[in-house]
């Protein structure tokens, strides 16, 4: 009985002084090259988008007349669905207007 209990328990040991020593992970990350563009509804992208997303990232998605408030919304629809983001759903329409306007 107590070999059966002797390698779980040696497991958890081993697990337990890892972790304590284990150092924690930090990242440095690179400056901001691009703004968002002033606009109606800025605060709300900013508030909604910039914890996952920076201003050159969302500025190098597709852009042109054809992409424009349809590619928006299946983008912001799809941050919400896909990915979780917590964005309420009466800021859905405010923020596929800035960014259809902006980009």
């Amino acid at each position: 009985m107590t070999s059966k209990l002797l390698l779980p328990f040696a497991a958890i040991a081993v697990l337990s002084i890892g972790a304590a020593i284990a150092a924690p992970v930090n990242y440095t990350l690179p400056e901001e090259t691009a703004a968002f563009k002033p606009g109606p509804n800025l605060e709300v992208v900013q508030s909604n988008c910039t914890g996952c997303h920076s201003a050159d990232y969302i500025k190098t998605q597709p852009q042109g007349e054809k992409f424009k408030k349809d590619f928006w919304q299946a983008e912001v629809t799809k941050m919400i669905k896909v990915y979780g983001a917590p964005i309420d759903q009466a800021d859905v329409g405010k923020i596929v207007e800035y960014l259809s306007a902006t980009y």
